[in-house]
């Protein structure tokens, strides 16, 4: 039976191979696959993969005591140890599995090299979150001085979607915490940066899971509540103000109780809104005789 191929996943191979663009001369270079023992494989403090997923960790557990660790590890050494590049769920699958050894591919690779190789390596397997991925973009700006573009060109990414992705850092910790969990979309959280309260973006992020909001719905939420307020319909009273007065001193004295007029009103398109004319009183006698003011008879 054929050896099974251990692949590196496309672009990163290449990577490994020609990358000399680190400070160290021979950074990318690389050795042959190595077994070297479990316990001399430490963790890297560049590994920008945060969260990993309990089930799918466990199915791969399996495996592993089933068929060893199939695709080696990429390492570099470090003070006598072999310090982690990528492949962290396989090296924790290899330690729940109680393996002794894991195979490894050593690299020659300076601290830029090594997030960058990580970030790549994550990246084609889409075990990133949003976030992770943010994070580990910042840290290529921040640690090494890199623009945008220079991160663009390295990850093998659009400038934009870089800059889209940075952006999501500025969201509220409550909500990037929904956004790595899975609650609400990258695409929700695109749309919430456009909210320019804080608090705001916590409660439509809220919404989203408890109504199950999709992001089309939220853009219109958004775009509502950035909306300006809608100014108010000009109008104008039909009866000037001194005239209305006058009248219902009138027709308080005439009726002998409380009069209310609310005058007809006349829109700026032409459009007219009804008056009302009120006149209280306090039980049937009353009544009649108001009736008996305005003309009315009826025989019961």
């Amino acid at each position: 039976m054929a050896a099974k191929h251990i692949g590196l996943g496309r672009g990163l191979d290449a990577l490994i191979k020609n990358g000399s663009t680190a400070k160290v001369k021979e950074a990318g270079s690389v050795e042959g696959v190595r077994q070297v023992p479990v316990g001399q494989v430490v963790a890297s403090p560049w590994q920008p993969r945060q969260t990993f997923d309990g089930e799918a960790l466990s199915d791969l557990v399996q495996s592993v005591q089933a068929h060893g660790v199939l695709q080696p590890l990429l390492v570099r050494e470090v003070d006598g140890k072999f310090e982690l590049i990528a492949g962290e769920r396989r090296l924790r699958a290899a330690q729940s599995a109680q393996l002794d050894k894991v195979p490894v591919i050593v690299l020659k690779a300076d601290d830029e090299k090594a997030l960058e190789i990580a970030l790549i390596e994550n990246l084609q397997r889409e075990d990133l979150n949003p976030i992770e991925e943010a994070e580990g973009f910042a840290l290529l700006v921040k640690e090494f001085n890199l623009t945008q573009e220079d991160v663009a060109r390295r990850v093998g990414k659009a400038r934009a979607t870089i800059a889209n992705t940075l952006r999501l850092l500025d969201l509220p910790d409550v909500v990037r915490q929904y956004v790595s969990s899975g609650l609400i979309s990258a695409g929700h959280a695109k749309v919430l940066l456009g909210v320019s309260i804080d608090k705001e973006k916590e409660l439509l992020a809220k919404r989203v899971i408890k109504e199950g909001l999709s992001v089309r719905a939220l853009e219109t939420i958004v775009k509502k509540l950035g909306a300006p307020p809608k100014k108010p319909r000009a109008e104008k009273a039909d009866l000037p103000k001194d005239y209305l007065h006058s009248l219902s001193d009138d027709l308080h004295q005439h009726f002998g109780t409380s009069v209310r007029i609310i005058p007809s009103r006349t829109l700026a398109n032409g459009k007219k809104i009804k008056g009302s004319l009120e006149i209280d009183f306090h039980d049937n006698d009353e009544l009649d005789r108001l009736l008996t003011l305005v003309g009315y008879s009826k025989e019961l």
